[in-house]
């Protein structure tokens, strides 16, 4: 299994995608790594994993500003989630 390193300037979407499923409300020391990377760097980082690669992804406060506006992307507008909901009321009420 392949281990990268990934620094928040090359995180992919699919990564950010990894990493919000997998800590929806943020992340906890209990998941943070610390390493000292082959530069002789001290890093802290989540891990996240696909089938086939094992995603050490640093943190920094970009990061997490990341995590929680990509976060932001998926949820609707309040507008928008009332008329789904007022949609659905409309439909049981003519069925």
């Amino acid at each position: 299994m392949n281990r990268i390193i990934v620094d928040y300037k090359k995180l992919t979407p699919e990564i950010l995608d990894l990493l919000v499923e997998k800590f929806p409300d943020g992340y906890g020391i209990r998941d943070v790594i610390k390493f000292i990377n082959p530069k002789g760097k001290y890093v802290e980082a989540v891990e996240v994993r696909t089938d086939s690669t094992i995603y050490l992804v640093k943190i920094s406060d970009e990061l997490v500003d990341s995590m929680e506006s990509h976060e932001e992307e998926d949820v609707l507008p309040p507008e928008i989630e009332d008329e789904l909901k007022i949609d659905d009321v409309d439909l049981e009420i003519d069925l």
